[in-house]
């Protein structure tokens, strides 16, 4: 083996996987090529561990326009001619090592996501988890985090309109930051990330490229970490007044004739983005990196394509068309470069000035191992589930002082602070704001409303995360359904420790089938999501979190539904089961 094992794990392929890579390539790999393996095949792109778990998932709705992991984002048809695109991601890890600007880029992430299928992005939540805020590092982290969101968000025009945020130990060293993004499109103008047949352009638009977020799918998210200082060059930076030019820029360009495909520089930068388009035209592609616009000197093939830096964009045009293309974003100020063309051979061809410095078959570059693991039920879990609550004592204090202390909790309190910062009257389409179950918005030109809320219960699916899974669908579509709202549609967003470790695995296995026992209950599938990994800290895991965003339609937005009394003398009711377990705040 010529490639030294410090080199492989600082692209997370284990040694298996490089003697993989070698045999179906036929040769030992150059520096540029097992970079981009080191990408492709990471977990973050790849999903070597989920996939095959993500497959029991419900997706058949007659609502759905695309297949789940077809495209960016998930897309719904939500009548009158229009459609919603929505979708979660995570930005844990850049979030644990640099705290406002991983949340910030985690936000122009998950909105490129969006405008890049030609969605005009509406609205934004996000699902934050913390250690206690009696630790000063917490209590850093809480208000950078938040800073990043509403420093991001609030520049770029979208509104935040909903979310949650929780406090416990398990995320002392590894928090949890997932932000969601909601646009809105007719159904026609759905953009898709293609290179389409060979001979297009692919260009490349948007800021320079530097060094920042090198490694950042592979060695990052694809990895726990101990030592955040060696890490810290991999979190990206972000410039929101870029990306707001980039929305309205790009959206124009989906009007035109002159395109074929859009595709976000996200994990893995133009790796990624232009590997994936690829694959889906059936195409190859031939890229030079010397046409790269970069903002750093001295940079190698490898480093450009494997950066990550922020608010850039790759689109693939009509031959004979670019001049049209690039007149657009001449005219919002952008730059804009043709840096290759896809091709008909099926290569990832990458040169260098003209010469070629790497080439994989695409096909190769997509087609990571797949592990299929068999979980084990951790020992200490048998006994938590079987603890007696009858044995808990009841405290001695009034009724009056034992609700005191409930609400002056974190995880009750109000949550104000927080999304007092955020921007959520902006576009005007705001109906419910934040602060109840879940937000509503107005879809203008119609009659018509969306509900949107966010929902995770880590500490139940600690417990049992099979229920854990059921619980976090049902209390998410409660949340959009008091609203008025009829659930139709999920993301997920799975965050889970290192799920090499059997127990891990099991526990990420028994949420999945948890979240699709429940959706296909309530006849609402799961569109889109992102599985992050590895969140660990101190070789000790978090607890299993998966985060759900729900998608709730209301045929008329006038008939919404807000929380709260109303008046003296109206009566309260309670639907459901009174048989209470106990809070899983205070006893988990």
């Amino acid at each position: 083996m010529s490639v030294d094992k410090e080199t492989l794990d600082q692209l997370a392929i284990s040694e298996a996987e490089y003697e993989a890579i070698v045999e179906r390539l036929g040769r030992e790999p150059n520096d540029l090529e097992i970079g981009l393996f080191g990408s492709m095949w990471s977990e973050h792109c790849g999903y070597k561990h989920s996939k095959p778990l993500l497959r029991m998932l419900p997706s058949d709705s007659p609502r759905m326009l695309v297949e789940p992991g077809a495209e960016n984002a998930g897309v719904v048809d939500i009548g009158d001619g229009l459609a919603i695109v929505m979708k979660i991601e995570s930005h844990n890890h850049p979030s644990a090592i640099e705290p406002y600007e991983g949340a910030a880029t985690g936000i122009g992430g998950i909105v490129r996501d969006i405008f890049a299928m030609g969605a005009r992005p509406i609205a934004l939540l996000n699902s934050l988890r913390f250690g206690p805020l009696t630790d000063a590092r917490n209590r850093y982290l809480f208000s950078r985090v938040v800073a990043g969101i509403s420093g991001y968000g609030n520049c770029i025009g979208v509104p935040n309109v909903g979310g949650e945020v929780v406090f416990s130990s398990t995320y002392s060293g590894n928090p949890l930051v997932n932000a969601m993004c909601v646009g809105i499109l007719k159904k026609g103008e759905l953009v898709h990330a293609t290179t389409g047949e060979p001979g297009h352009l692919l260009m490349l638009v948007g800021s320079g490229t530097g060094r920042d977020g090198i490694h950042g799918a592979s060695g990052l998210a694809s990895r726990s970490f101990e030592d955040e200082r060696e890490l810290r060059p991999t979190v990206q930076v972000g410039n929101p007044f870029m990306e707001k030019v980039l929305i309205e820029a790009c959206l124009e360009v989906a009007k035109t004739d002159h395109f074929i495909g859009i595709q976000d520089l996200g994990a893995a930068g133009l790796t990624s983005a232009s590997v994936e388009a690829a694959s889906s035209g059936q195409c190859g592609l031939d890229i030079d990196v010397a046409l790269v616009p970069r903002r750093a000197e001295g940079m190698t093939p490898y480093e450009v394509m494997l950066s990550e830096s922020q608010e850039r964009m790759l689109i693939v045009v009509k031959k004979g068309h670019e001049e049209q293309v690039k007149a657009i974003f001449d005219k919002w100020d952008l730059d804009s470069t043709v840096i290759g063309t896809a091709t008909g051979d099926g290569m990832a061809r990458i040169r260098d000035d003209g010469q070629v410095a790497g080439e994989v078959p695409v096909a190769l570059l997509t087609d990571p191992p797949m592990y299929r693991l068999k979980g084990v039920k951790p020992a200490w879990l048998t006994p938590l589930q079987q603890y007696d609550l009858e044995s808990v004592p009841l405290p001695d204090d009034s009724a009056t002082v034992i609700l005191r202390r409930l609400l002056a909790t974190p995880n009750i309190a109000s949550k104000e602070w927080v999304y007092r910062q955020y921007d959520h009257q902006v576009q005007t389409n705001t109906v419910i704001p934040p602060g109840g179950d879940g937000a509503v918005l107005r879809i203008k030109g119609t009659r018509r409303g969306i509900a949107l809320a966010t929902d995770g219960n880590g500490r139940i699916c600690h417990l049992d995360p099979f229920v854990g899974g059921m619980i976090a669908v049902a209390e998410a579509c409660r949340n959009v359904s008091c609203t008025g709202a009829e659930p139709i549609a999920l993301t997920d967003c799975l965050n889970f420790g290192n799920p090499e470790k059997l127990d891990i695995y099991y526990q990420l296995e028994e949420a999945v089938k948890g979240i699709a026992e429940a959706g296909r209950a309530l006849g609402v599938p799961v569109i889109s999501g992102n599985v992050s990994l590895y969140n660990e800290s101190q070789g000790t895991a978090i607890y299993p979190t998966p985060v759900i965003g729900a998608l709730g339609l209301l045929e008329d937005v006038r008939r919404h539904c807000g929380a709260g009394f109303r008046g003296a003398g109206d009566t309260v009711v309670l639907l459901g089961s009174s048989d209470l377990h106990g809070d899983s705040q205070s006893l988990a």
